[in-house]
C-alpha cells in the first residue's frame, strides 16, 4: 500500500473516532449537569440544615463528620451521605438499641400492646425511609460527577486524535507519492547502462558471467 494512501486512511480514520469522542462528551457532560441540577432542587426542596458544628446534636464522636457542613443546607450528595450515615443512622441506633426497622416489626406484632416498642417502630420507618432517600440521591450524584470526568476525559482524547490526525495529513501532503508503507522509499529496478567491465577493460565473455551467476554455461 502506497504511505499516502495509508497516512489519509489514517488520519480519516482518526477524525471519525474524535468525532465520536466528542458527542460522547457532550453527552456525558449534558448527563452530569442534568443529574446534578435534580440532586440540587430535590434536596434543597426539603429544606434540610445541618446543626451548628458548636452545637450539642454533633458534639459526640460518631457525629464528627457532620461538623465540616455545620449550619449549611443540605443540597449534594456528599451532604446528603454524611447526614444519612452520620446523623439518622446512629440516631436510629439509640432508637433501636442497634436493630433494623424490619427487627422492631417483627418484635411489634409479637407485642400488639406494647404502645412503646409500636413507637420505636413508625420512628424508625420514617427515619429508614428518609435516610434511603438520602442515599439514593447521593448515589446519584456520584454517577454525575463521573458522568463529568467521563466527559472530561473523552474531550482530551478527542483533541489528542484531532492532533495526530492533523500530523497524519501533513505527513501525506510530503512524502513522495511512490513510497510504499514498508520500505518508506518508492521501489526501483537498476537503471539501464553499459555491462561491467574487467579491470582489463574487457567485456566478460558468457562463461564469466555465468560463473558470477554460479551456473555452467549451455
Amino acid at each position: 500500500m502506497k504511505r499516502r494512501t495509508f497516512d489519509i486512511l489514517m488520519a480519516a480514520a482518526g477524525l471519525f473516532l474524535a468525532v465520536t469522542l466528542i458527542f460522547a462528551g457532550v453527552m456525558a457532560l449534558w448527563a452530569s449537569n442534568f443529574i446534578g441540577n435534580e440532586v440540587h432542587t430535590q434536596l434543597a426542596a426539603q429544606q434540610i440544615y445541618f446543626p451548628a458544628a458548636n452545637s450539642k446534636a454533633v458534639a459526640a464522636p460518631e457525629f464528627a463528620a457532620m461538623r465540616q457542613y455545620g449550619g449549611q443546607q443540605l443540597t449534594t450528595g456528599a451532604q446528603a451521605e454524611v447526614y444519612a450515615d452520620h446523623f439518622i443512622a446512629n440516631h436510629l441506633k439509640a432508637i433501636g438499641g442497634g436493630k433494623t426497622y424490619s427487627q422492631l416489626s417483627a418484635e411489634a406484632i409479637a407485642q400488639p400492646k406494647n404502645a412503646v416498642l409500636a413507637g420505636e417502630v413508625a420512628t424508625v420507618f420514617k427515619g429508614e425511609t428518609l435516610r434511603g432517600l438520602l442515599l439514593n440521591a447521593y448515589a446519584f450524584g456520584t454517577m454525575g460527577t463521573i458522568a463529568g470526568i467521563a466527559a472530561i476525559g473523552a474531550f482530551i482524547a478527542a483533541a489528542v486524535m484531532l492532533v495526530l490526525s492533523g500530523l497524519g495529513l501533513l505527513h501525506a501532503r510530503r512524502v513522495s507519492p511512490e513510497a510504499e508503507v514498508l520500505s518508506g522509499h518508492p521501489a526501483h529496478t537498476p537503471a539501464p547502462g553499459p555491462s561491467p567491465v574487467h579491470a582489463n577493460g574487457q567485456q566478460p565473455s558468457d562463461t564469466g558471467l555465468a560463473a558470477a551467476a554460479g551456473t555452467r554455461p549451455a
